[in-house]
């Protein structure tokens, strides 16, 4: 009988990043894949991805809907409480052997709840990472919940045996976004893509960009006034710039208003807005991209293995184990302007290989089908 495994995706960040993981599995003879997908990876405004994933052939697919209007605190906390009670119901259906999460999302505490009192494995991806915010504590939370661990890095799998892990189930295998990029091919057409995907200025690739992707930060910070601040940089750089919409954290809807405020007041703007793109098309803007400023793990992933140089405000990716390529600014429009000059005039950097080790997928693959770790969890000393 084959090895059940449900991976759970809450994000369209999160297919594209595991795309190569759960072909893996499919194809494995001795597993079969199931997949739950909830929480912004079914609304439309953040890049819906139920169709792309059965277009990909991927046919074995729960969708529950667990996301509640707001973009607050309050609506984080009683998202995660329904999202426990809908992936209850949905694990208590597909009878999985393994639950597979990834990383820090409030979704992803449901899930592993749900999966842990229905005394199932649990398989957690990026444990041990440090970042910032509540993001940091939900994804400790996810490790103590969890029995099979895969770091992206040997310190943070060291950090997993400092929080009580069974070293035999603690493994570096490297990071999957990085394996994911290595693999994506040129795309020829990508500015008519480009520009065919939301509104604003109409970017010539040809020319030197930036790329923006500022998120919410969770844990009382003015998120209307922070993004205006790097508005306010990226405006007076006046250079080209794609900027992705922010996701689905408290702070969503403030930083929505702010981008919308700038808009309406900034018609000639050189920034060009969009709320998501294929995988392969977010790869091919960031490896052309004269920079990347903004909040998001790809300027710490991705950009440390481009070499490209990255820009990171505030404290959401603040103690992450970072590159050379990465330069860490406060909320100040002068000091992002700063930062983003500098990194211009240094240009590229040398690869670095923090995240990365061959065949990040395929080991996954063969650990999962050799362990079967007990699901009654005990602190190692």
């Amino acid at each position: 009988m084959k090895k059940k495994i449900c991976f759970i995706v809450t994000s369209r960040a999160q297919y594209a990043r595991n795309k190569l993981l759960l072909k893996r599995i499919d194809n494995d003879p001795l597993l079969a894949l199931q997949l739950i997908i909830g929480g912004s990876a079914l609304l439309k405004k953040f890049g819906e991805i139920v169709s792309d994933i059965k277009r990909e052939g991927f046919n074995n697919v729960e969708e529950i809907y667990t996301s509640l209007e707001g973009g607050n605190n309050a609506a984080m906390a009683k998202t995660t409480g329904l999202a426990i009670l809908e992936f209850t119901n949905a694990l208590l259906r597909l009878k999985p052997d393994t639950v597979v999460v990834i990383g820090d999302r409030f979704e992803v505490l449901a899930s592993a709840v749900a999966a842990a009192y229905l005394n199932i494995s649990i398989c957690h991806i990026e444990g041990g990472d440090v970042s910032g915010t509540i993001d940091e504590s939900v994804r400790h939370a996810v490790t103590k919940l969890a029995h099979l661990h895969f770091a992206t890095n040997e310190a943070s799998a060291k950090r997993l045996l400092k929080m009580g892990e069974n070293p035999q189930q603690v493994h570096n295998v490297g990071s999957l976004d990085i394996e994911f990029l290595d693999q994506v091919k040129d795309q020829p057409n990508l500015q008519k893509a480009i520009n065919k995907s939301g509104v604003g200025a109409e970017i010539d690739l040809k020319r030197p960009y930036i790329v923006v992707i500022q998120h919410p930060v969770t844990t009382g910070e003015d998120n209307f006034r922070n993004v205006g601040e790097t508005l306010k940089a990226v405006h007076e750089l006046d250079l080209q710039a794609v900027w992705f919409w922010p996701n689905a954290d408290a702070g969503e809807a403030d930083m929505s208003h702010a981008i919308r405020k700038y808009r309406e007041g900034h018609l000639k703007s050189k920034i060009h807005f969009i709320t998501h793109l294929p995988p392969q098309e977010f790869i091919n803007l960031l490896k052309r991209s004269a920079c990347l400023v903004g909040n998001s793990s790809a300027g710490v992933k991705e950009c440390s293995y481009l070499g490209i140089p990255a820009v990171n405000i505030g404290d959401r990716q603040r103690h992450r184990l970072a590159a050379s390529n990465l330069v860490n600014v406060s909320y100040d429009s002068a000091a992002i302007k700063e930062a983003i000059k500098k990194q211009l005039k240094h240009g590229p950097y040398a690869k670095s290989l923090i995240y990365f080790k061959p065949d990040t997928s395929r080991r996954m693959v063969d650990i999962i089908k050799k362990t079967k770790p007990s699901v009654q969890k005990i602190f190692f000393e």
